[in-house]
């Protein structure tokens, strides 16, 4: 096994923004490869956002964002448990992550459950539904994956609650 140095824990934890214990628990048990500490630290991340996913999120921003010359434009609203969090530089990311998303790939709904309760809404999830949707920016990744690694970073239930999409001439 390899031996686990500061400077690997340092740089994972820079790259997850896992704590610093759970990076070293992370690497110790994956016997010093990171790939495998990510993968590990990112089940950890879905696990503890299955736990925060019943709390109560009434705070966060309500962002927007214009895009191609102020011909298409985006609402939406993020909730988080804290105005703490909500006023961080990396939720604030996140949430301007979302909007670039939404205006690029025109999602209909924001979860499966919303797709649920409309059943006119036609395509596959990965067109239609917000949280399912490949991410722009890392195709490998969902939106999903996004908020459960803000989960898991911030440690408070983070969900998108709405958001609208203008287009001019639609």
């Amino acid at each position: 096994m390899a031996e686990i140095t500061t400077a690997m824990v340092k740089a994972l934890r820079e790259e997850t923004g896992a704590g610093v214990m759970d990076v070293k628990r992370a690497l110790e048990d994956s016997g010093g490869n990171a790939e495998k500490a990510k993968d590990l630290l990112r089940e950890k991340g879905l696990a503890a956002a299955a736990k925060r996913s019943g709390r109560e999120a009434r705070q966060g921003i309500v962002d927007s964002y214009i895009h191609g010359g102020g011909r298409i434009g985006v609402l939406v609203e993020v909730n988080c448990e804290t105005d703490f969090v909500a006023n961080t530089d990396a939720f604030r990311d996140l949430v301007r992550g979302i909007a670039m998303q939404i205006a690029a790939m025109n999602p209909i709904v924001v979860s499966a459950e919303d797709r649920a309760a409309r059943p006119e809404v036609e395509g596959s999830d990965a067109e239609v539904v917000l949280l399912a949707q490949p991410y722009i920016r890392d195709p490998g990744r969902t939106i999903q994956d996004l908020v459960n690694d803000a989960v898991a970073r911030t440690g408070e239930n983070i969900r998108v609650s709405r958001f609208t999409r203008f287009e001019l001439g639609q």
